[in-house]
């Protein structure tokens, strides 16, 4: 358990222009191989049949899963490679959230899923990722302080 990294990516996360510009209402919270991210659903988010677009539901299932993965790498910055998601049912409003866990993990390919679910408790989506760790340090230039 490592409480200052979880809080350092946490920042990191939240002080990303997508974050502060068009996803302003996500929360995160990270510990050990595991990230829970929230968001308020804005109509800003919807498609033409008023229902959250799919990027939305691919950001908040990748980032989880991605920060469930960079919990546990300390010194880098960890990279998706692929990540493939399930659309079950349609959003409309509320607060949704994306849990992600590790799954699979070796010296440098890590596999996570992550799980979406409305205010209700009701799984919407989920997804399953690989990642792998970067050449790119964690530090103060990309945030992580």
């Amino acid at each position: 358990m490592d409480p200052e990294h979880y809080s350092k990516l946490e920042r990191m996360y939240l002080q990303a222009s997508i974050n502060t510009k068009l996803y302003d209402t996500t929360t995160v919270k990270i510990s050990e191989g595991l990230a829970q991210i929230e968001l308020e659903i804005s109509e800003k988010y919807f498609h033409a049949l008023g229902a959250i677009h799919g990027s939305v539901y691919f950001k908040l299932l990748d980032d989880a899963a991605f920060f469930a993965v960079n919990s546990v790498i300390k010194d880098a910055f960890v990279l998706t490679t692929s990540f493939t998601i399930n659309i079950v049912r349609p959003v409309h409003k509320g607060i949704i959230t994306a849990i992600g866990k590790i799954k699979f993990r070796s010296r440098n390919h890590f596999v996570a899923e992550s799980v979406l679910y409305n205010e209700d408790g009701k799984e919407v989506a989920f997804g399953t990722g690989n990642f792998t760790k970067s050449k790119i340090e964690l530090s103060q230039k990309i945030g992580y302080k």
